[in-house]
């Protein structure tokens, strides 16, 4: 009887740890308030870390195992990956698999957003997760 309390035990003690709650946001560029079209904002903590797609809109939702599943309480880095934008395409020579040469199109991107926000040590963006919540942020675009 023990064990089979123990046990119990143990699984509400874990169920109650993996509580996720939900966040979504937007990003927007601090100089004109245009959404960022593309990307992921990370939210890092520890060895944790959740993610949300940024649409054409510049919202996201946060999932950590699956889109939008939410993420655990605590208190996070925020950084942004892949912000970036296809905007052509270049000729490229590719051996073809009969080893005759051909070129093929591959696409060439251009990045959105200031270098810093696209690192979670040096964004200076953190959140805390208290319960549901929407997190808006703006950011800088990238200088060329």
């Amino acid at each position: 009887m023990k064990k089979f309390l123990l046990f119990f035990l143990l699984l509400f003690v874990l169920v109650g740890c993996s509580d996720k709650v939900s966040l979504k946001g937007r990003v927007t560029f601090s100089d004109d308030g245009s959404p960022v079209k593309a990307g992921t904002v990370c939210f890092v903590n520890g060895v944790f870390q959740a993610t949300g797609k940024l649409n054409s809109e510049g919202y996201y939702v946060v999932g950590t195992d699956k889109a939008s599943d939410g993420l655990p309480l605590g208190i996070y880095k925020v950084y942004i990956a892949e912000a970036k934008q296809q905007k052509g395409t270049k000729k490229v020579p590719q051996l073809d698999i009969d080893g005759t040469r051909k070129e093929v199109d591959e696409p060439v991107y251009e990045e959105l957003v200031d270098r810093k926000f696209c690192n979670a040590e040096t964004s200076g963006l953190t959140f805390e997760v208290k319960g549901s919540s929407i997190f808006d942020f703006k950011v800088d675009r990238l200088k060329q």
